[in-house]
């Protein structure tokens, strides 16, 4: 059941009732805007939020990077900060091995993790 068919039967419903001497029939039409209103409230709750909360905490880390920190970025590349520039990271992935990365493609510390 898709919500327009369920947003149908329920003005359907509400239509009846006004017919039949209950709800007036421009109640139906409130009914649907407080339930889309209520379905946004809970998306907004359940997704949109945690995800912004997210996104501040890797932005917060990503600007708290400092030197010799151990990351992973995004294609799987592990390292340590070896120099840190207001864009770009250079990391070390070897002895006398290092690559320039954004930061935006780090995204989190392995230091903490227990080592296998």
């Amino acid at each position: 059941m898709n919500i327009l068919t369920l947003f149908t039967l329920l003005d359907g419903a509400a239509g009846a009732a006004g017919a039949a001497g209950g709800a007036p029939a421009g109640q139906g039409q409130w009914s649907m805007w407080i339930m889309l209103i209520l379905i946004f409230v809970v998306m907004w709750f359940f997704m949109i939020r945690p995800q912004r909360k997210q996104q501040k905490e890797l932005q917060k880390f990503r600007d708290g990077l400092q030197k010799g920190d151990k990351i992973v970025t995004i294609g799987g590349i592990y390292g340590t900060v070896a120099e840190v520039k207001d864009k770009t990271l250079l990391i070390e992935v070897d002895n006398n091995v290092k690559i320039k990365v954004d930061k935006n493609s780090v995204v989190k510390d392995f230091s903490a993790v227990n080592q296998q």
